[in-house]
């Protein structure tokens, strides 16, 4: 164990500057991670499982940044400034970014060991993004028992569920178009409260405004200065709750079972969160044209359908 953290602290004062000392070989490989929370902690599956094969693993990323005490086997740095991309990414075998475009451009223009999950993302497969990535790694890399897991790891003060009654409660999205109806998520937290759930609801600071002003009443609205301290607060909840959005990976990614409500079943299909435990939510199929479809998803999911869907999660969970 001792060496074990001696080779953990080196791998980490090695990022300390966010620019490595890169030991060229064919077993090395950079991760540029997206600005957005659900790819990032996705993405992290295929690091992850390439440290487990043995391979020098750095991570470029803000939110894997700010959760790298979360990954104590990963060598993780901050997002890439401009004038570095080149200078740091050209020592790597490989450069691996979720997007072909996003968030660099052109690196494949440059670099001859770049890949994108493009094609993995938008393939025609049953299997949600997160067990799409792990069968990636062990295709692209011909890796044995892979692990549909990034390595996340809580702090050892943390008390895993420790709040079983607790739902945390996310009832926003990065577009609009992904959000369920605010008093739908309203009538829900009353139903919740009303059979002994201590319901809370997560919110950026951003987003605060769009609920305060509301008269109804509101539960407790929680909001957190970084990823990490939302983790350790997701971390000792018992249920999440939410749109789909990243919020509802990190819960799935900490253990904790989810329940995603989805406007499009092909987007469930591929971005449900897959980590642990949990059911999702879809409009009614009687709602006729992708045109309709899209106008009164919203309408179609009733609270009732919703509280149904969480009853089951949580037996199945007790099972």
């Amino acid at each position: 164990m001792g060496n074990d953290k001696a080779h953990q602290a080196d791998r980490t004062g090695s990022i300390g500057s966010g620019l490595p000392d890169v030991q060229s070989g064919p077993q090395s490989v950079a991760f540029v991670m997206s600005p957005a929370l659900g790819d990032t902690l996705n993405l992290l599956i295929v690091a992850n499982n390439l440290v487990l094969a043995g391979w020098r693993v750095d991570v470029f990323g803000a939110h894997a940044h700010a959760l790298a005490a979360w990954f104590p086997n990963l060598s993780v740095a901050p997002a890439l400034e401009p004038g570095d991309v080149r200078n740091v990414l050209t020592g790597y075998a490989h450069v691996i970014q979720m997007h072909r475009d996003r968030p660099l451009a052109q690196v494949g223009d440059w670099h001859p060991g770049f890949i994108d999950l493009h094609d993995v993302e938008y393939a025609d497969n049953p299997h949600c993004m997160a067990k799409r990535f792990a069968d990636f790694a062990a295709a692209r890399f011909e890796l044995q028992n892979v692990v549909v897991s990034n390595g996340m790891r809580p702090p050892a003060d943390l008390v895993f569920r420790k709040h079983g009654s607790r739902v945390a409660v996310h009832p926003e999205a990065s577009t609009p178009d992904k959000r369920w109806s605010p008093e739908r998520f309203l009538d829900l937290f009353r139903r919740l409260q009303a059979t002994g759930m201590q319901v809370e609801f997560i919110l950026a600071e951003r987003e605060r405004s769009r609920w305060e002003q509301r008269a109804d009443p509101l539960p407790p609205l929680r909001s957190f200065a970084s990823s990490a301290q939302l983790a350790e607060w997701l971390y000792e909840s018992g249920w999440f709750i939410g749109n789909d959005s990243g919020v509802g990976h990190l819960a799935s990614a900490l253990g904790i079972p989810t329940l995603t409500i989805f406007r499009r079943r092909g987007v469930a299909q591929r971005w449900r969160p897959g980590f642990t435990a949990g059911v999702i939510v879809l409009p009614s199929w009687w709602v006729p044209t992708a045109r309709l479809k899209e106008r009164w998803w919203r309408e179609s999911i009733s609270v009732r359908r919703v509280v149904k869907a969480f009853s089951g999660l949580r037996s199945r969970a007790a099972g």
